[in-house]
């Protein structure tokens, strides 16, 4: 059998991956604090059939030999975490972090997750919260006759209440980071975990020990660009087409061995 039909089909399986992972990155293009994903391959086992290096029947060293590839898979499925771009809202609760660094929220279970997403909002009981509603930590609660509210670079929030002249400092916003910020694990709701590979969570004022800064009135946007993921998807689609093309051949070819003996 061909060796072909099979080192192609590895080609045709690891493009649709591809297609997969382009696909998530577009529909994604709008959404805020989104990282872009990406997928990478390595190539499979070779069978060597003569051993480079070997010495030939006239006594003369083989200088390459001959090893013959059996395809490709999926090694991992990367976020890319560089900085998306910025959109000013105007918004008081809208907050961006301009450097490294994560939001974290408290889930319904008790975990903790993190996020770039600053789109807060406020609950019932005026306490910061995302759009599914899990808590800003550490927490932080407006009361309920806030006229306006200030968040300062560090993450310092102060708020103005009615009949006051002077503002009150209600809580600071704290950052995590991670070495590793590849190594967590996306759980969607613009969420991620900490893992083993991520390395344990550091914490930090915004602006101190490498965290970014906050702004307010801004939001981080996806980081993906749609005439890159674009073109992405035209070479993946190209790679899919050629290794189709090449189980054809290979196909061929055994239906031409097959039609010798007629």
């Amino acid at each position: 059998m061909i060796r072909g039909l099979f080192t192609a089909s590895t080609g045709m399986q690891a493009q649709q991956l591809n297609i997969d992972v382009i696909a998530n990155n577009l529909a994604n293009v709008n959404t805020s604090g989104f990282k872009k994903s990406r997928a990478d391959f390595e190539d499979l086992m070779y069978q060597t059939i003569i051993e480079a290096g070997t010495t030939s029947g006239v006594g003369n060293e083989i200088p390459t030999g001959i090893q013959v590839g059996l395809g490709t898979r999926p090694v991992a499925v990367q976020k890319i975490f560089t900085q998306g771009n910025y959109q000013e809202t105007g918004n008081e609760l809208d907050i961006a972090i301009e450097g490294e660094g994560f939001f974290q929220v408290l889930q319904p279970d008790g975990t903790t997750a993190y996020t770039r997403d600053g789109a807060f909002k406020l609950d019932s009981t005026g306490a910061i919260v995302t759009s599914e509603g899990y808590p800003l930590q550490p927490a932080i609660t407006i009361p309920t006759d806030t006229t306006s509210i200030t968040i300062t670079d560090d993450g310092v929030v102060s708020v103005l209440q009615a009949g006051q002249t002077d503002s009150v400092q209600v809580g600071t916003i704290e950052l995590a980071n991670f070495s590793n910020p590849a190594g967590l694990k996306a759980i969607g709701k613009n969420l991620f975990l900490e893992t083993d590979a991520s390395g344990a969570v550091v914490l930090g004022t915004a602006g101190s020990d490498g965290l970014g800064t906050i702004s307010q009135g801004f939001l981080e946007m996806s980081n993906v660009s749609v005439v890159e993921e674009m073109v992405n998807m035209i070479v993946g689609q190209r790679a899919y087409e050629i290794n189709s093309k090449a189980i054809q051949t290979a196909d061929e070819m055994l239906q031409t061995a097959n039609n010798l003996k007629r």
